[in-house]
């Protein structure tokens, strides 16, 4: 599914610092989804030039249709004023583009369509679903963790029982051994009384 994007609300002559961060936006997003800046950028080495020199071109373009000096534009985008003035009057690479998309945008024929929706709602589903397996995990770790927790509470009273059962044997061992010595006792007894007879 591809997204259009509308243009229709871009002022072409912008009169505060927010119009003009309009109009400086719809030129780069104009201008890097043109199929020939999107080969352009393709190359790792050219990329971070190509898009700081658009970048710096979209934002000149969009100061100078603000009536903004050459001057003032150098001194906010913190370039020299010759960088300014080849961006300006196309003589670089990126101020001719830039032109080109700012007058396509000024006759009403900057249209784009992206598809950014159709991958996004595909990383947010990737996502989704590496979320749904981890939950999955997790809940199984839980089921666990409430198995090993129920063992846990059958070997305390396991424990506890023969805690017990030990208490019972010592008590138990120690009447078997007043009983042995109550037998002996017996036993002497009897043998005397046997001998006397």
């Amino acid at each position: 599914m591809l997204e259009k994007l509308d243009f229709s609300n871009v002022p072409l002559r912008p009169s505060s610092k927010r119009e003009i961060k309009l109009l400086e936006a719809a030129l780069i997003v104009g201008t890097l989804y043109r199929p020939d800046i999107i080969e352009l950028i393709r190359d790792p080495l050219e990329k971070a030039t190509w898009l700081d020199s658009l970048a710096v071109a979209a934002a000149a373009l969009a100061r100078e249709k603000a009536g903004y000096t050459v001057s003032q534009i150098a001194e906010e985008l913190g370039r020299s004023e010759t960088t300014i003035r080849a961006h300006l009057s196309g003589k670089t690479k990126a101020g001719k583009i830039v032109k080109e998309t700012y007058e396509k945008l000024a006759r009403g024929q900057l249209e784009l369509s992206i598809p950014f929706i159709t991958s996004y709602q595909r990383e947010l589903g990737e996502e989704l679903e590496k979320l749904r397996l981890e939950n999955e995990k997790l809940r199984k770790e839980l089921e666990q963790c409430h198995e090993i927790e129920t063992v846990r509470k059958q070997l305390e009273e396991i424990r506890g029982e023969i805690e017990k059962l030990e208490a019972e044997k010592k008590e138990l061992e120690t009447r078997l051994k007043e009983c042995m010595e109550k037998t002996k006792l017996i036993e002497k007894i009897r043998s005397l009384v046997c001998t006397t007879q």
